[in-house]
């Protein structure tokens, strides 16, 4: 699930913002990105203007949006599957993916989170989702 330029922003904050976790950065459109940030101590209004300024070099090619993950929190990682097991989450995936059938979008319960894959328990059953099939993820409401 990890592109290109969330691969770049995270070098960039590593060794500015090392307590930084780039949640999701993400291409919106054509001219923006928007960069969904985290904290061990809460992500303030300071913090998403210090990561901006260290990203401005970027904001020659975008509209740059900073801001704390909120309450449906992205999911890109298999460690961030794996902190909010037992959380409802909404999986929507790149293509047709056997476990989901003919939908490209899932929303269950987190279950199981491996090295490879995510699985939720569905309304329908239990469903196993490979991470490179996933276009993007998130947490929702109970």
């Amino acid at each position: 699930m990890s592109s290109t330029i969330q691969a770049d922003v995270e070098a960039r904050l590593a060794e500015a913002e090392p307590e930084v976790e780039v949640l999701l950065a993400e291409e919106v459109g054509r001219d923006t990105l928007r960069v969904f940030i985290d904290h061990p101590s809460g992500v303030s209004l300071a913090l998403c203007e210090r990561v901006t300024a260290h990203l401005a070099d970027l904001r020659r090619d975008y509209a740059l949006e900073v801001s704390s993950p909120g309450p449906e929190r992205p999911l890109s990682r298999p460690e961030h599957f794996r902190r909010f097991l037992g959380r409802r989450a909404r999986i929507r995936t790149r293509g047709s993916v056997p476990a989901v059938g003919a939908r490209k979008s899932v929303t269950g319960e987190l279950i199981a989170a491996d090295d490879a894959d995510v699985t939720l328990a569905a309304p329908d059953g239990i469903v196993s989702i490979p991470y490179a099939e996933i276009r993007r993820s998130n947490l929702v409401g109970e």
